[in-house]
């Protein structure tokens, strides 16, 4: 099976006026962190948060009525559900989706919302597949894959239309890889329209199927640790898709949890668009130097989502700040009497460091008798005003014992 120029300009055409034409923004900063020009093509401002609605239409569209009238099934990591209950709703289709049942409780609000009957099954997407597989053998329900069907990457292919009808200037594509669908669909169409541009794929390196798939000659099933980049969190490709990947894709890197939480910092912090683990991953990879480029480049990174649980977008900020030198944690003696603490505070509010958090701590630190240790969380500027800070305490009779985070192995 293959997927050809014509079949994603088809779905494009479907989809006029059924999906938003999302923008595509220029990134100063990461311009300046990569050495060329940086664009943004902000699929996350899609409807459903997502590129997953563009291939879902179009798969549902090219059912009989007979098919639509026993409805759709299919299992997600989070977004293809939104895409898939979106895009039944729209065309009077009822819809079922099973979701791994450590989805993000935002994913499964979201496709609830939309009218869909979410089921709760497995410990990974490929659980949530079998299952949903059975059922819908069970119930007559039409199974609508998340990636690895010619009609959903035709519609996702829609995205390479719009980078290279907006962006003509474009020398190389990075879009993030799950099982495939939208980096196979968009590496189709931008090569079959600017034969010369690049396509780079980035995957998880806690779930990267992609490259053993591509070495083996096909779809290869990896171990899996978890990841925040859930939504292309795939542990095994597509048979349609791979195939489609080795011809049109140039190249498949790797990040880390840690690049794709900066990556997730620089779209909240610096380009002020919300983006979810999947979604950062091309700024991640290019940020962490995982693709090459020269300064005449000129880069679009796909926004491929923006569905990030709240409490987890606040962590990764934090963590990230904490990596940064922005936050910074110490241990600090002072005397168990009133007025001690409130002195301390005082010497710390004349750095213009802020206090985010402190704790007291006497006998589990062992603290001599008659002193109190205090944990400070501080606030600074960076590395540097961290010294002043411990400069300015130490001068005022404190011994400071600066705290690292560490890494942790598992």
């Amino acid at each position: 099976m293959t997927v050809s120029l014509s079949d994603i300009e088809d779905a494009r055409r479907l989809l006029k006026g059924i999906i938003n034409p999302t923008p595509i923004v220029p990134d100063g900063r990461l311009s300046a962190e990569i050495g060329a020009s940086a664009f943004l093509k902000a699929e996350c401002l899609q409807k459903g948060g997502s590129f997953k609605v563009r291939g879902a239409y179009n798969k549902i569209s090219k059912l009989t009525g007979e098919e639509r009238g026993r409805g759709v099934i299919t299992a997600s990591a989070g977004n293809h559900a939104q895409g898939v209950a979106l895009a039944a709703k729209l065309q009077n289709t009822r819809a079922t989706i099973v979701l791994p049942e450590f989805a993000p409780l935002t994913k499964v609000l979201a496709t609830k919302a939309l009218g869909a009957e979410v089921i709760l099954k497995g410990d990974s997407f490929d659980a949530a597949v079998a299952y949903s597989r059975a059922l819908g053998d069970e119930m007559g329900f039409v199974y609508v894959h998340a990636f690895d069907d010619p009609m959903i990457v035709a519609g996702q292919g829609s995205v390479g239309c719009e980078i290279v009808e907006d962006l003509p200037d474009v020398t190389v594509i990075v879009v993030p890889i799950g099982g495939g669908g939208i980096a196979s669909g968009t590496a189709i169409a931008a090569k079959s329209l600017k034969p010369g541009v690049r396509v780079i794929g980035v995957q998880a390196s806690n779930v990267a199927s992609m490259n053993p798939s591509l070495s083996a000659g096909e779809p290869i099933e990896v171990s899996a640790r978890p990841t925040i980049a859930d939504g292309i969190a795939i542990k095994r490709p597509g048979i349609v898709t791979l195939p489609l990947i080795r011809e049109y894709i140039d190249e498949v890197v790797e990040v880390t949890e840690e690049e794709i939480a900066a990556g997730i910092y620089h779209c909240v912090l610096n380009s002020h668009i919300v983006a979810e683990g999947a979604g950062a991953a091309g700024v991640a990879a290019l940020l962490a130097g995982r693709i090459d480029l020269t300064p005449g480049d000129v880069v679009c990174t796909i926004l491929c989502g923006g569905n990030i649980d709240g409490n987890l977008l606040s962590r990764v900020i934090e963590q990230v700040l904490v990596r940064k030198g922005r936050y910074v944690v110490s241990k600090v003696l002072i005397l168990d009497r009133p007025g001690s603490f409130a002195a301390l505070l005082n010497r710390v509010a004349e750095t213009g460091a802020s206090v985010i958090e402190s704790n007291h701590q006497r006998a589990i630190w062992l603290a001599p008798l008659g002193y109190t240790g205090v944990e400070l969380i501080l606030e600074v500027r960076d590395a540097e005003h961290a010294q002043f800070v411990y400069h300015h305490l130490e001068q005022c009779g404190y011994h400071v014992r600066p705290e690292g985070q560490g890494d942790w192995e598992f």
